[in-house]
């Protein structure tokens, strides 16, 4: 499952395994149902009465459990890198705590990327799930997890604290951690038995580790619910296409026919509930893109979630409907042209223009804040090869579709950023994708998707920075409503 990145290379990946292994022993100690329980109802054909996960019966909050909990998220790691690996950050004393706990200590890290961008907002999501996933909600659970990055900046290294990894962990982790929470209970299907539903129980665990031990715990794993049960089920729409094909993209401002690297890549694109439904319960519609291949750099190039927040129905007729959806959104890009990491909020207007024969036009444009992005500085800072910036982002979207058979888009995405840490300098990064598919068989399509990246470094004491990346993606599509 590449939405959650296991892909993690070096302390990370130990880590992992650490976490996992420490949550299933933990499971022997504080449940009473060690075995999961399978009881056998009627299954006659009834009517189903189904309503939105996103609106579900009140839960029981267990403050004690999730506490452990997020203890235990905190605990995993400092072991594995104390006591397995034995670097040096994890030999914390009281007197590397008491200087943690001056606020005046606290400083940027020059850790690398993939670190920051992307290991800190997992590990967030893992401070977050502990809450979410013991009957808190979304909103009960985002302070949760900045508490959790708190503790960890200042009672598990030796180094001093560090604002952006405290960003990272707290606002990645909340949207990966919701996105991951989501998914993970719309995978298990609670009326099926058998092999199918073993595996979906195993993936869900992936997907979101603490909600698949706290379904350990409360005997739910493998356990088979009635009919009667099916109002709590999560009736939310998901979609997804899946590409597999051949990308080629340049690393400089040569041209992309004569300098370009060749490589096979995969896609899976991810479509949470609907964007005109439940519109003012955070996260009722997801969009999730993940992109690998072989690469350089990563095996994991591409981790996009965008998740909404709150929306408003602003639709003049049947014909047009406009839609204002606040959305969180989390960025991840690493190739070996070009990266970038980012997150941020926006407004965005989403627009359908249903016309005659079946023809529609889709657009979307969508400005906000970029609350932290990391930007590629070539000239490097305290030996960091990115720079640290907050500012504005910008996006927009045109498609028509004719017939459900041939789609077209044009999307721009444009960001520009003022560094807060590293070389004095300020960026415009922007992409222009053009994206064209044609519908071969009822499911199947090719597609076609020739575009750019485009960084403009401008710096204070360095040479400015002017450099394009173009790129071409060819592949197979595979659409499927789950």
């Amino acid at each position: 499952m590449t939405l959650t990145g296991y892909y993690f290379t070096g302390q990370y990946s130990g880590r992992l395994r650490i976490i996992l292994l420490l949550l299933l022993l933990f499971t022997f100690f504080c449940s009473p149902h060690v075995r999961a329980q399978v009881n056998i109802f009627d299954l006659r054909k009834e009517k189903d009465t189904v309503t939105r996960f996103s609106d579900p019966p009140a839960k029981q909050k267990r403050f004690g459990r999730a506490a452990l909990e997020l203890g235990l998220a905190e605990i995993a790691p400092w072991t594995y890198d104390r006591y397995i690996v034995n670097v040096d950050y994890a030999r914390i004393s009281w007197k590397t705590t008491g200087h943690n706990l001056n606020p005046g200590s606290w400083t940027w890290d020059n850790d690398p990327f993939q670190t920051n961008q992307f290991g800190h907002p997992y590990h967030g999501s893992m401070f977050y799930s502990a809450f979410r996933s013991n009957g808190y909600s979304f909103w009960q659970s985002v302070p949760v997890t900045m508490v959790g990055s708190y503790l960890w900046e200042t009672f598990a290294e030796n180094q001093a604290p560090a604002p952006n990894d405290f960003i990272n962990t707290s606002f990645g982790g909340i949207v990966l951690g919701e996105m991951t929470y989501r998914l993970s209970n719309k995978i298990i299907n609670n009326h099926r038995r058998g092999f199918k539903r073993q595996a979906s129980e195993v993936l869900g665990f992936l997907v979101n580790p603490m909600n698949g031990l706290n379904r350990i715990i409360d005997g739910k794993w493998g356990k088979v619910v009635g009919p009667a049960s099916r109002s709590q089920d999560d009736s939310s729409k998901v979609s997804a296409e899946f590409d597999l094909g051949a990308r080629k993209f340049n690393s400089g401002n040569q041209g992309l026919l004569t300098h370009g690297r060749f490589g096979w890549f995969g896609r899976a694109k991810l479509l949470y509930g609907a964007s005109n439904e439940n519109l003012h319960t955070p996260f009722s519609n997801i969009s999730i893109t993940a992109e690998f291949g072989k690469d350089d750099s990563s095996a994991v190039n591409v981790i996009s979630v965008y998740g909404s927040l709150a929306g408003w129905d602003v639709s003049i007729s049947d014909s047009v409907e406009n839609l204002i959806i606040i959305s969180a959104n989390y960025d991840y890009i690493r190739n070996a042209a070009f990266f970038y990491g980012g997150q941020s909020v926006k407004a965005n207007l989403l627009s359908e223009f249903r016309l005659l024969n079946g023809f529609k036009v889709n657009t979307a444009v969508g400005a906000g804040l970029i609350i932290l992005g990391a930007a590629p500085d070539p000239y490097l800072y305290r030996g960091r090869n990115y720079d640290y910036g907050s500012g504005f982002a910008i996006n927009g979207r045109a498609g028509f579709n004719i017939g459900n058979r041939f789609y077209y888009s044009i999307n721009y995405r444009g960001s520009w950023l003022m560094t807060i840490n590293g070389n004095k300098s300020h960026y415009f990064l922007h992409t222009i994708t053009n994206e064209m598919s044609y519908r071969v068989l009822k499911d199947l399509s090719i597609s076609a998707e020739p575009g750019y990246f485009r960084l403009e470094g401008n710096y204070k004491n360095h040479p400015d920075v002017d450099k394009t990346y173009p790129y071409l993606r060819i592949s197979t599509r595979y659409r499927v409503n789950l």
